[in-house]
């Protein structure tokens, strides 16, 4: 009697089963990550999902009530008060932090001593605690005590109630995004810029392009890809801003500790989600914000797509 081969034993392995049998190792390697993802990641939010259509508290029993959830979220006047809040922080972070990214990536590109310095000292706010900076931001834009308030009262100006004003409240927020996230872009514009061949600048200087004509006509053109990857990250990550007014206003009013500031000017709809859950323990009421608020950030990064991609298609 002969002897089973391998070969016959587990096939030829061109197929996905003998691709797993042959290759075990190395799945049984990568294996990890893919249970701690799935327990940790990708079973929370399908979980959610089931959540948004429950009553539940956290402790005692469920109770299925389909879309009343979303009935009532659809009625909920703080909810699109966060919304807006969220979207006008969006705007004043995104528009200044994109525009000074590609400015300070043109001037590094430009030098030719100190890059790595350079490079180095705008990544830096990329990587720093983001709840130092917050903190950081709080001192200094301080009502009573605040850096800018004593050098604005040093120069016989009055002083701004940064922190309790609607629109001010914003700002700060807003500053305190495009502080940490300029140079991250910055970086990555950098590396787009030195991807361009020194050519084509030194053929326009030669046809007379100064400094202004060559970045609206060689740079930016060239450079859409990443910009379009640089306005979707920071669609992305600007519309998840919570840890900013959450430290910035984690103190106000004991009765609601997230609130947002004066007026629920700084609520942010990850602020408000925070609330619900973890404040009122309302956790299928929380679940159903999230994914409502998941389709809207899905369904303004699809606008921004299609923008520029309309651009870049026009002839």
């Amino acid at each position: 009697m002969r002897p089973v081969s391998s070969t016959a034993r587990y096939g030829t392995g061109r197929g996905p089963r003998g691709k797993v049998v042959r290759y075990w190792p190395q799945y049984l390697a990568v294996s990890p990550y893919y249970l701690i993802f799935s327990v940790f990641m990708l079973f929370p939010v399908i979980y959610t999902v089931y959540l948004a259509f429950q009553r539940w508290d956290g402790v005692g029993d469920m109770q299925f009530v389909g879309f009343q959830q979303f009935r009532f979220l659809w009625d909920d006047p703080v909810f699109w008060l966060s919304v807006r809040n969220t979207l006008v922080i969006w705007v004043l972070s995104t528009v200044p932090m994109l525009f000074l990214a590609l400015v300070l990536a043109v001037l590094v590109n430009s030098t030719k001593r100190f890059t790595a310095f350079y490079r180095i000292a705008l990544f830096i706010p990329s990587i720093t605690s983001l709840v130092a900076i917050a903190i950081f931001f709080g001192a200094v834009f301080s009502n009573n005590f605040g850096l800018i308030n004593a050098i604005l009262r040093a120069i016989h100006l009055s002083a701004v109630p940064w922190m309790s004003n609607e629109w001010t409240i914003k700002l700060v927020i807003a500053a305190l995004m495009t502080w940490q996230w300029t140079g991250y872009n910055a970086i990555i514009y950098l590396a787009g810029l030195q991807a361009i061949p020194s050519e084509i600048y030194e053929a326009a200087r030669m046809d007379g392009a100064g400094p202004v004509r060559m970045l609206f006509s060689i740079t930016i053109p060239l450079l859409r890809p990443i910009i379009l990857f640089t306005v979707v990250i920071s669609t992305v990550t600007g519309l998840q801003s919570f840890t900013e007014p959450q430290v910035l206003f984690g103190s106000e009013a004991a009765t609601n500790p997230n609130s947002g500031g004066p007026g629920q000017a700084g609520l942010t709809t990850l602020l408000y989600f925070y609330h619900q859950a973890f404040d009122n323990n309302d956790f299928g009421y929380a679940a159903a914000i999230v994914w409502a608020f998941f389709l809207l950030i899905l369904l303004i990064v699809l606008i921004n797509w299609r923008m520029v991609q309309r651009k870049e298609r026009r002839p």
